[in-house]
């Protein structure tokens, strides 16, 4: 008996036992609650409730109950969704694509209308369109349309805001319910939601807009371009900042900028205290914002505008290595571009923001991409990123920036470039061309859309880091703030040349220098073709007439432009060509010592007979000199080696008028491979009678002494008496005007020389490759 009260006893105490582990938690919140006196209902988060959750913050900086309520994310898309009945706009929907199969990618722009305001902004904007190749002054040719009135800024109390625009652009005949147009926007919405109202209805139009939102953003149709400061460059643009300031610079992070004390935008720039810490990461705010704030005042507004006061913006620019991007009233800032050009890396904080010309750039190579909500996370993250990556996020910041940023042209013309890109999906530019040098608008689809048809891919083995085995030494980086790039492959120019031979004899037949350059040539090894462009008046000698050759020849009668040297013939077969002038002298040991040097620089110019270029300081101008200088610049034409894509560029890229200036087509095809390269000519060994034969048919005149920049031009009157003097003054006028259209001087100098080895040497000739070059 006493055994089984023993086991009953020890029974019920093990069934309290597990009623208070399983079920002892229930019952005393229930007893708490239920002893609580009846609240009135509120809304929930209560923020400022600090029995029930702990804040980080202090009280007073967070939104308090009495703030304007903000629209939801959900009533934010319904508005904008009511003022864009479009939404889900595609190209193959709603843009007539039979426009641009009549005539191509063109675009017109509406003619103005007097007294029409347009900001400073919108002109550029509508200067660079019309700049471009793809202008055209006819509406009936056009693919794309472009409004006169200014879009660029529809926030109602703005004083740019531009009133009864809906009327102005439906009453054109050429709107079409906004088919086939172009709208550029860089602020939309107004306080205190700050939309994406326009307050006019797009209809079917492309939007090119700053501050895109993901979630109203139509991929494939719209374009997301960035904030454009109203002081930004016509053309041309500030170079980064990386060649001036070192790579591992004083401070990790850094923020400096306004916080907002209330409304959209401020929780973000409210909790950046929060990660600074005095030494390595500085983040600094002030309150001073907008004309109220002093009714919006917390107890840290007077630290922190003390406390912003000790550092200067650009110094703490330019001496960072990442900077924080928060979004400010709208996703977009103007911090951006301002970081890109410092080469500071941009760590974005913008929940929803799509990226400008994200469908084009693979922003994971240049920034860092992380999450309001984890605000904190941001220091831990940027410290584990290796210093080699570091600076590859670096040198991708001021190739973006240079190539796509750094102007109002750039920016538009790669909004053009981007649109034209998908009316022929098969032709258009992948993201690997988009994202290495020298970028996507120099790269022309046209021409070829195989990275080994250009000559800037060539040779370049490796691969970028990490490599894919070395992504797990990242340690506990978030994996969604970084992004690693692939390795990349290299290619090899094709190992023969075509000698392209410029004729502009009036007499009609062939003279005997151009007999001997035709023998010399053709006893190259690496000769595949020899094309002869007939440039005279007469037409050229029958075929018989013409010297026998171990390789083909054409012949190919010119347009009589002057342009017609550097013109993509589709006769030229091979990545290399030779550009000759009819009565240049050169031997095979010379044309194959140059040949050899270019197969190592394919993306340059190499050839003999140079020029070079300098400012003249007393005229404010730039001028050019012949004399035989330590400084090389140019490399002319009458004899230089250089890739076939060229032609193509030279023809495409740059402007008719431009294109057709007298004496001016070899310093153009050497701005235009500099501006390409970012690099100068080479310069390969030669006779010296060569070099003087080559000075006498020149165009920069032999003015000032040698080794020395010539004298000032003589006057234009004096100076067109002579051959000589007029080319001279047509030379420099030509770097003038390029000088204008790129917005800078793109030639670059060099002091650079390739000699065959042993060249002069005191060595028997017998152990010389070339010793023909040293014979006088």
């Amino acid at each position: 008996m006493q055994t089984r009260k023993k086991y009953i006893f020890l029974a019920f105490l093990a069934s309290w036992l597990l009623l208070f582990l399983f079920g002892g938690d229930q019952l005393r919140r229930f007893a708490l609650f239920s002893v609580r006196k009846a609240e009135s209902p509120r809304s929930w988060p209560r923020w400022t409730d600090r029995s029930l959750l702990r804040s980080f913050a202090e009280p007073e900086e967070l939104q308090r109950d009495g703030d304007p309520a903000l629209l939801s994310p959900r009533a934010r898309r319904a508005a904008w969704l009511s003022a864009h009945r479009s939404s889900r706009c595609r190209m193959e929907s709603c843009f007539d694509l039979s426009r641009c199969e009549r005539n191509g990618f063109k675009v017109f722009t509406y003619p103005q209308e007097r007294g029409q305001p347009v900001s400073e902004t919108y002109s550029k904007i509508l200067s660079s369109i019309e700049r471009s190749r793809y202008h055209t002054a006819r509406p009936e040719e056009a693919c794309l349309f472009i409004l006169s009135a200014d879009t660029l800024d529809r926030d109602r109390l703005s004083e740019h805001y531009v009133r009864d625009l809906e009327g102005k652009i439906h009453g054109s005949p050429l709107w079409n319910g906004g088919r086939n147009h172009l709208i550029f926007n860089l602020y939309s919405g107004t306080w205190p939601g700050y939309g994406g109202e326009l307050g006019f209805d797009p209809g079917h139009a492309i939007l090119a807009r700053a501050s895109s939102d993901s979630r109203t953003f139509r991929p494939g149709f719209d374009v997301s371009i960035p904030l454009i400061p109203r002081e930004h460059p016509q053309r041309g643009g500030r170079r980064g900042r990386l060649a001036e300031v070192p790579p591992k610079r004083r401070f990790l992070l850094a923020f400096k900028g306004k916080r907002y004390l209330t409304g959209i935008g401020s929780g973000t720039r409210n909790a950046l205290h929060h990660i600074h810490n005095g030494k390595d990461i500085i983040s600094l705010t002030t309150c001073k914002h907008g004309k109220d704030w002093h009714r919006h005042k917390d107890t840290r507004c007077d630290k922190d505008n003390v406390d912003y006061e000790r550092f200067d913006y650009q110094e703490l620019l330019h001496n960072s290595t990442f900077c924080i991007v928060p979004r400010g009233r709208r996703l977009g800032s103007f911090r951006f571009l301002e970081a890109l050009q410092a080469a500071c890396i941009p760590v974005l904080l913008s929940d929803g923001w799509e990226l400008p010309f994200a469908e084009a750039i693979d922003w994971g190579k240049a920034a860092v991409v992380g999450s309001e909500r984890l605000l904190l996370q941001i220091p831990s993250a940027v410290r584990c990123i290796r210093p080699e990556r570091v600076l590859a996020f670096q040198q991708q910041t001021q190739f973006l920036w240079d190539a796509y940023f750094s102007s109002v042209d750039k920016i538009v013309h790669t909004t053009l470039e981007i649109i034209r890109d998908r009316l022929d999906p098969a032709r258009s530019r992948s993201r690997r061309l988009w994202n290495a040098l020298p970028g996507g608008l120099l790269v022309l689809p046209e021409f070829s859309t195989h990275l080994g048809d250009f000559p800037f891919y060539y040779l370049h083995h490796g691969r970028a880091l990490p490599a894919p085995a070395e992504r797990r030494e990242l340690g506990p980086c978030p994996a969604r703030l970084l992004s690693l790039s692939h390795p990349s492959s290299g290619y090899s120019p094709s190992k023969k040349f075509t000698a392209f031979i410029r004729a502009v004899s009036q007499a009609g037949s062939l003279s005997q220098p151009l007999l001997r350059l035709i023998q010399a040539v053709s006893g190259s090894q690496y000769c595949a073709q020899i094309v002869v462009l007939w440039s005279c008046e007469k037409p050229p000698p029958p075929r018989g007439k013409w010297p026998q050759s171990s390789v083909p020849m054409t012949i190919i009668q010119g347009r009589r432009k002057l342009s017609d040297r550097f013109f993509p013939f589709g006769a030229i077969q091979t990545d290399a060509v030779l550009s000759l002038d009819e009565d240049t002298s050169l031997s095979t040991s010379e044309v194959d010592f140059a040949f050899s040097v270019w197969l190592s620089f394919p993306e340059r110019i190499v050839g003999f007979p140079t020029r070079s270029h300098f400012w003249d300081a007393e005229r404010g101008r730039w001028g050019c000199t012949s004399r035989w200088t330590n400084e090389v610049s140019m490399v002319l034409g009458a004899a230089a080696f250089y890739h076939r894509y060229y032609h193509s560029l030279f023809t495409e890229h740059l402007p008719a008028g431009l294109r057709e200036l007298p004496a001016c087509q070899d310093v153009l095809l050497n701005a235009l491979v500099a501006a390409v390269t970012k690099l100068p000519p080479i310069k390969v060994t030669q006779r010296k009678r060569h070099e003087e034969g080559a000075a006498r048919q020149a165009g920069c005149g032999d003015d000032g002494a040698a080794g020395t920049p010539p004298g000032p031009p003589p006057a234009p009157a004096g100076a067109r008496r002579t051959e000589g003097g007029r080319r001279l003054w047509q030379r420099q006028d030509c770097l003038n005007q390029l000088a204008n259209w790129f917005g800078y001087m793109p030639l670059v100098s060099s002091r650079l020389r390739l000699d065959p080895v042993l060249f002069k040497d005191q060595v028997s000739v017998l152990r010389k490759k070339y010793p023909s070059l040293e014979r006088p």
